[in-house]
């Protein structure tokens, strides 16, 4: 069995959602508390709703999906659609914390903020795959 062709409940992929799960309840905490004023320096001036709620919601957000990620083996589809798609709304803050050059978590450099680009797409196919959502989506 290679890693691609593992069944949707496969070790691996269980391993792998439980692992998402951890990451962004770790990070939904961070949101809260010690990490805020990294957070907030990321989102875009741009935004129409100022800093501080965005940061408390997304880590709400963060904490929901990741512990629903550990706990819902049942619903995991559902729960993987919905963390790719917070995965997908946010990466227009990573686009503008790179375009407006804003430092932020040891991404002081336009070259550090370039590559985090590419692993917002890595966060999305791990959703998606440690779920089953893209292999389970209902066919129409």
């Amino acid at each position: 069995m290679s890693l691609l062709n593992a069944p949707p409940t496969s070790r691996p992929r269980t391993a792998a959602r439980i692992l998402l799960g951890g990451i962004l309840v770790f990070a939904g905490v961070s949101h809260l508390t010690f990490a805020r004023e990294e957070f907030v320096a990321q989102v875009p001036d741009w935004f129409p709703i100022s800093d501080a709620p965005v940061v408390l919601v997304s880590g709400v957000v963060e904490i929901s999906l990741g512990a629903a990620l550990v706990a819902f083996g049942r619903g995991r589809i559902s729960v993987g659609l919905l963390a790719a798609a917070f995965f997908i709304a946010i990466f227009p803050g990573n686009i503008a914390q790179y375009l407006e050059h804003t430092d932020a978590f040891g991404l002081d450099t336009d070259r550090k903020r370039f590559v985090r680009l590419f692993f917002q797409p890595v966060l999305v196919a791990w959703a998606l795959w440690a779920t089953g959502a893209w292999r389970d989506r209902p066919r129409r």
